[in-house]
């Protein structure tokens, strides 16, 4: 019953919040080849994320860490642990999420991200 609740609050929360921050304009995966948590990610939230009020605002980029970086990330380190979440505007990193915990506390985290911006981050 209370997992039942928690996800309401998460839902309304995340439609009280997203549509105030269009500041994010982009969450990249680092990922590499191989990756088992990649793996699960890949299954369980990739074919849902970009239906989700959060992949509407944060469209999924994915960087292969065994290629180069792209140059508008190069401000960006993407850490040593694959995946590595990052929420990009602008080529400024507004928050990370370093690993996959899974699809509840994924979602829960990345609310986090965006209801934590600073003010001047968030375009109304």
């Amino acid at each position: 019953m209370s997992h039942t609740i928690a996800k309401f609050a998460v839902a309304w929360l995340l439609g009280a919040v997203l549509p105030s921050c269009a500041f994010a304009s982009e969450l990249v995966m680092f990922e590499r080849p191989g990756c088992a948590w990649c793996a699960r990610f890949n299954a369980e939230i990739a074919p849902i994320y970009p239906k989700t009020d959060e992949g509407r605002a944060l469209p999924l980029r994915r960087v292969d860490l065994d290629k180069p970086l792209p140059a508008d990330l190069a401000g960006i380190d993407p850490g040593a642990f694959t995946p590595t979440f990052v929420v990009v505007d602008q080529g400024r990193e507004i928050g990370r999420i370093r690993g996959y915990p899974g699809d509840s506390f994924f979602f829960g985290l990345l609310g986090r991200i965006l209801t934590s911006a600073p003010p001047s981050q968030i375009h109304s």
